[in-house]
């Protein structure tokens, strides 16, 4: 939904008349012609006109646990996927893409081998979540699907400040980083909204971090972790810590110790993932990553184990890769 082509193409019309859309849109509707306010002119001029989406569903996959992950094509055919997560209690969240594909070849994602295509206009990544909410209600969504956000502020930001009108508040939004500081300081000094902040980690030396996660190179850990110290202490919120867990690689006692080390618990709030195969690297075992866990907890930490979802169709944090 362009509502910013929908208000050229209303010129004409009262203001109101554009909000009267939106409404519709954010609240689920699947047509223009489910909206009953708006006269029969005005909807047959939108449906000539402005495409009820600007990316389209090439295709869609429901995993064994419920989680569903749809591929989108862009006007241009550029591949886009997003997420929808159910779980037990209830909730229903949306993980979107903010680009299609991703510039930064983070070593343990499938994205990062993609080829990078373009950053996502606002639109395209709010017609992400109207997908999913006509389908049923959404209470969170995570920008941590194809792309650096960072890398793409105003469009990511411009987004996340509609999705109330969908059901999400602010509070249950979460933008990811890999620490692209150009973004993150923009970020912190330009929203006042309390969205969340999450950090993706997943080292805790510059070296090994660096080893497999190249943006390291131009943005060191002692200048990312900073900036975050400056969200807490202006929001006084936690920032989320990911941590994907990789065989052999970043998942010992030692490693759990040098992230104890690094972080402060009062700041810093440390959610463990395990790693969903990729191609490059293995798994980090149960008992591995209970370890890592336990070394973390007697530092003082309450770390969390992500709940891995839609692994099966290759839904799964790390995986989209933009297949069918």
């Amino acid at each position: 939904m362009d509502l910013d082509r929908v208000s050229q193409v209303l010129d004409a019309e009262p203001p109101y008349r554009t909000r009267q859309v939106w409404e519709w849109a954010s609240r689920g509707a699947r047509s223009y012609g489910e909206m009953t306010n708006v006269s029969t002119a005005v909807r047959a001029r939108l449906e000539e006109e402005v495409p009820f989406s600007t990316i389209e569903l090439a295709h869609e996959a429901v995993a064994s646990d419920g989680t569903v992950k749809a591929l989108f094509h862009t006007r241009e055919g550029h591949p886009v996927e997003a997420v929808l997560m159910r779980f037990r209690d209830g909730r229903r969240s949306v993980c979107v893409s903010s680009q299609s594909g991703c510039p930064l070849t983070c070593t343990f994602c499938a994205t990062g081998q993609m080829q990078f295509r373009r950053n996502l206009t606002q639109w395209e990544i709010l017609d992400q979540a109207l997908h999913f909410r006509r389908k049923e209600a959404i209470d969170h969504v995570v920008f941590m699907g194809m792309g650096e956000p960072m890398l793409n502020i105003d469009a990511v930001l411009a987004a996340a400040r509609r999705l109330p009108d969908l059901g999400v508040t602010h509070r249950r939004t979460t933008i990811s980083t890999v620490g692209w500081l150009p973004g993150l300081t923009r970020f912190i000094d330009e929203v006042d909204e309390p969205i969340r902040l999450a950090l993706s980690l997943h080292a805790a030396a510059d070296a090994l971090r660096s080893e497999i996660m190249p943006v390291n190179d131009r943005y060191p850990l002692e200048d990312v972790l900073a900036e975050c110290l400056r969200y807490f202490e202006l929001r006084r919120r936690k920032v989320f810590v990911e941590y994907v867990l990789l065989d052999g690689v970043n998942d010992s006692v030692e490693h759990a110790a040098e992230l104890a080390a690094l972080l402060d618990s009062h700041i810093f709030k440390i959610n463990l993932i395990p790693y969903n195969p990729t191609g490059m690297y293995d798994g980090s075992s149960r008992e591995r990553i209970q370890e890592f866990k336990d070394a973390l907890h007697a530092a003082g930490f309450s770390p969390t184990v992500r709940l891995t979802r839609g692994r099966d169709i290759a839904a799964a944090c790390g995986q989209l890769a933009a297949t069918a």
